[in-house]
């Protein structure tokens, strides 16, 4: 499948006629033309058959970026540059959201695109009816990755911006268009544009890496499938546990099975589950935008209302189908699939028991809710497959039952479904080595290396972070610091005691709609005197979604996120303001929650544990690099004081964490 919709040498587009042309894009476009897209096409020629007489090289319309569901207008490629055009027909301003569009383009080809990764890149927006070209100065504003900043032209002075970045190209190079357009696209999306592209019908193989050193989603995907397919044709029930580190693509693995049963024959449906409220919410609501926009743009009018509802019915709550499964103790769910991401999470028999006396008036509720899940989609008298997405050691509210309880709830009641399991489940962080012991019908149990994922990618730039993370909350001094010191050019992690200059740092290293923002524990309660507090409530919804214009963003830098907010999703750059919640000792890790005026020392062990997975879980968030502030204190303040952080501060310099 090609990823463009036309391409050529530059001398070819120059001979070949604007109908032709026209009818090439038009013929590989996948919707209906639009008489304002023909006329964009046809302006788009013109300006380029005027200016590009002079040039050798290839060009390329619509160029497919799947990772973001986008097309680039217009790729150049001129001797040793890429340039990547924006053209907007009619437009006399530059606005900030083209701006970063065009930014964001030449990012993904920089960051995923295997033929662009060495080459100069050039974003340029053209205005067309723009009066004047934007000054732009070249050295000033390139980036070490050779990716300049955008540069903003209109139709006249187009020619000359190209002109001024070829002088700049390496004499000795010259990119060959038809190598570059097969190279190969290895992006790592974060967890909405996923969701996005994969509701759009685009294929997990598609929008992740499939390099060797990473596990490739698709065999994961595949894995699960095939066990799916085996499963009905069996007239069985199976049960699946899906483990990665944290970023591995497990929730990515998870939509992937969901929309590719999604609209198949009913008895064969699937949903996704999850018990993350704000995951489930912004994703819902990212995906009902997403698909309101192309209805849009494609001249289809859609109630935001209608694409609302298709959503709540692929992603849902998992309380939610709980509550259903309720009302009717016999009848099975609809779908036969069932996807319960984070499935570490699900509540344990005392967590369940408790809420169902109080919230539901079930008094002799005797299930956990990894059970009582079970026995939702056991009600089909045909088949069933249940596939339970793993993270360890993210475990981080009370009543949390780990996978252990999915094990024991299989032993007590289930003993004739089939137990596929990842070979990593019996690892300590995934505490189910013991449970895995005691399963009664060893016959069912099935062991695939293909359910593991080893290989963080969220940290596209950087494939330890995970694993620099673990070492550093471990009290591995030696390890994290040699694993830093392996990661920090490409991912960088800088530690200051200076708040705002963590968010000027956060605010210069991105580029485009990067997004950036500020997370802190939910234990956080003394950093209100930086305006942190963390029980004023946000909306994880603006927080995500919202642009660099919305106060409620996490662009503004003012709103917070804890570690219920963000488990489950991504920043590009994360600011991690680390309070005295948590504090370094030479004998381990202390842990305190604040209470009325003073720290209170946390006596019990799985409360320690909640608190130490809650800082992971704040420090796995970033993609491409985080900063770190440790507060000095206040010693006329006995809630803050110096001693509080210090040694916490000390202990991050000692791992070899760079001062700003």
């Amino acid at each position: 499948m090609l990823r463009y919709f036309y391409s050529n040498s530059i001398q070819k587009f120059l001979l070949e006629t604007e109908e032709s042309i026209l009818g090439k894009l038009a013929y590989n476009n996948d919707f209906s033309l639009e008489l304002t897209q023909k006329s964009a096409w046809l302006k788009e020629i013109e300006i380029l058959k005027h200016i590009l007489f002079k040039y050798p090289g290839t060009i390329f319309f619509e160029y497919s970026i799947p990772r973001m569901g986008r097309r680039i207008d217009v790729v150049l490629i001129i001797r040793s540059v890429i340039f990547v055009l924006e053209f907007k027909v009619g437009d006399k301003e530059f606005t900030a959201n083209a701006v970063d569009q065009v930014w964001d383009y030449a990012l993904d080809l920089k960051n995923f695109h295997e033929t662009s990764h060495d080459h100069l890149i050039a974003p340029v927006l053209i205005a067309t009816e723009a009066k004047h070209s934007e000054q732009y100065t070249l050295i000033e504003k390139s980036y070490q990755d050779l990716t300049l900043s955008p540069i903003k032209t209109n139709t006249q002075n187009l020619q000359s911006v190209i002109e001024g970045v070829l002088t700049f190209s390496d004499e000795n190079t010259v990119i060959d268009g038809t190598n570059w357009s097969k190279g190969r696209y290895a992006p790592t999306p974060n967890i909405l544009e996923a969701a996005m592209a994969l509701y759009n019908n685009h294929s997990v193989a598609d929008i992740s890496r499939s390099d060797a050193s990473a596990k490739n989603l698709s065999d994961t995907s595949s894995a699960i499938e095939k066990i799916i397919v085996e499963t009905k044709n069996k007239h069985a029930k199976s049960i699946c546990f899906v483990t990665g580190v944290p970023g591995a693509g497990k929730t990515l693995v998870g939509l992937d099975i969901a929309t590719k049963f999604l609209k198949s024959e009913s008895e064969t449906t699937s949903v996704f589950l999850s018990g993350n409220g704000p995951l489930v919410a912004i994703l819902r609501e990212a995906l009902t935008r997403d698909r309101w926009k192309r209805e849009k743009a494609n001249g289809r009018k859609t109630k935001k209302g209608q694409i609302f509802s298709e959503v709540k019915a692929f992603v849902q709550n998992v309380h939610n189908f709980r509550d259903e499964c309720l009302i009717d103790m016999e009848r099975p769910p609809f779908d036969h699939i069932a996807i319960f991401d984070e499935a570490q999470r699900a509540w344990d028999l005392l967590q369940t028991k408790n809420f169902m006396s109080r919230k539901k008036n079930h008094k002799d509720f005797a299930y956990s809710e990894p059970e009582y899940l079970i026995s939702c989609l056991n009600r089909h008298k045909d088949w069933a497959v249940i596939v339970c997405l793993v993270g360890g050691g993210q475990e981080i509210n009370t009543g949390e039952a780990g996978i252990a309880e999915w094990i024991e709830g299989l032993n007590r009641s289930f003993l004739d479904w089939n137990i596929h399991v990842s070979s990593k489940l019996t690892d300590s962080e995934y505490a189910a080595g013991e449970a895995l012991q005691l399963i009664k019908n060893k016959d069912r149990l099935f062991t695939n290396n293909d359910l593991h994922l080893s290989v963080s990618m969220r940290s596209f730039r950087a494939e330890k972070v995970s694993l620099f993370v673990k070492l550093l909350l471990d009290l591995d001094i030696e390890s994290a610091n040699q694993v830093y010191n392996e990661i920090k050019e490409k991912y960088p992690i800088v530690l200051t005691r200076d708040l705002p200059k963590a968010k000027e740092w956060l605010k210069t290293k991105a580029r485009g709609s990067e997004r950036y923002g500020i997370v802190v524990s939910s234990q956080a309660q003394r950093l209100k005197p930086y305006a942190i507090d963390v029980k004023s409530p946000i909306d994880p919804i603006h927080w995500f979604l919202d642009e660099k214009d919305d106060i409620r963003s996490s662009f503004y830098l003012e709103d917070v996120a804890t570690e219920f907010q963000v488990q489950g999703l991504e920043l590009d750059w994360a600011c991690i303001t680390w309070d005295g919640d948590l504090r370094y000792s030479p004998d381990g890790w202390q842990h305190y929650s604040f209470s009325g005026n003073k720290w209170q020392n946390i006596r019990k062990e799985e409360r320690k544990m909640y608190q130490k997975n809650a800082y992971r879980v704040l420090l796995t968030r970033a993609r491409q690099g985080m900063i770190i502030v440790v507060p000095k204190g206040d010693p006329e303040d006995k809630t803050r004081k110096a001693e509080y952080y210090n040694s916490t501060y000390d202990y991050l310099k000692r791992v070899g964490i760079i001062e700003l």
